[in-house]
């Protein structure tokens, strides 16, 4: 994020917004948090006294807030496979006969994963972890052998070793969602609760100053978390602006929040 104003040390380099999407199924919270910093100290702020699951990428900046905090970390399938069709699109034009690059080999291997979830995403947590180490176990079990007898087979410069060094580095990680049926395979619910903000930054391009940065990132939040719940964010806004100058108490702002307003009753007025 380009913030114009920003002061300090950061003035000159990106500046970031930190996405946090948490909260049981039935209160859902999308957390926007502007930070002119990427360091390990942000997370570590933003999830003081968080204790259980983290899902993310593999950037090393979450491994101290895990291990001071005494989080289980989990990876991301989706950024693992991002990396093979990275790969695959900057591989040579096929020709016709000419054998599936192993990039497409392995996201065709990925591919089985995510349609197990689709099988299952139905069934109750318990009954889900089962179905992984019965399905999923296999598939990755035989996913992790074929890379490591393919790494050796690709360029080291290559996109394709890139994806699969990440992928088993990260392997402990990605396998993690096996252990419990509420996790998932990958952080999609924070991707995409990101992403109205990425195609918005095209056309806004900035953020003037830290203050105008910190707005949006409470707006974004606002309206993420009311999509998340099942709102229609034009009519949750609309519902809060008119109640809220009558907010007296904390428990009068509490009724506001995006999973204690019934759209029944924002429909109404």
């Amino acid at each position: 994020l380009q913030v114009l104003k920003e002061t300090g040390k950061s003035a000159q380099s990106d500046k970031w917004m930190w996405v946090i999407r948490g909260g049981p199924p039935d209160r859902p919270a999308v957390l926007f948090e502007y930070d002119p910093s990427r360091s390990e100290a942000v997370p570590l702020r933003l999830l003081d006294g968080f204790r259980g699951t983290l899902q993310t990428d593999g950037y090393a900046g979450y491994n101290r807030v895990c291990r001071e905090n005494g989080l289980t970390r989990i990876g991301c399938w989706d950024h693992a496979r991002r990396k093979f069709v990275e790969a695959s699109k900057a591989a040579p034009v096929k020709k016709k006969g000419t054998k599936v690059s192993k990039a497409d080999v392995a996201i065709g291997k990925i591919r089985k994963l995510y349609a197990i979830e689709k099988r299952i995403e139905t069934l109750p947590p318990e009954k889900k972890t089962r179905q992984r180490q019965q399905l999923a176990q296999p598939v990755l079990d035989d996913l992790k052998a074929w890379l490591e007898k393919n790494s050796t087979r690709v360029p080291r410069d290559s996109l394709t070793y890139k994806a699969m060094q990440y992928t088993l580095n990260q392997w402990e990680l990605l396998t993690g969602y096996l252990a419990d049926g509420r996790l998932h395979i990958s952080n999609a619910l924070a991707e995409n609760a990101i992403r109205p903000f990425a195609v918005g930054r095209r056309n806004w391009l900035f953020a003037d100053t830290p203050r105008g940065a910190k707005a949006s990132a409470t707006i974004y939040s606002l309206i993420e978390t009311a999509k998340a719940n099942g709102l229609e964010p034009f009519a949750y806004l609309y519902h809060v602006l008119r109640h809220i100058g009558g907010a007296s108490t904390v428990e009068d702002i509490e009724a506001l929040l995006p999973w204690k307003t019934p759209l029944k009753k924002m429909q109404e007025g």
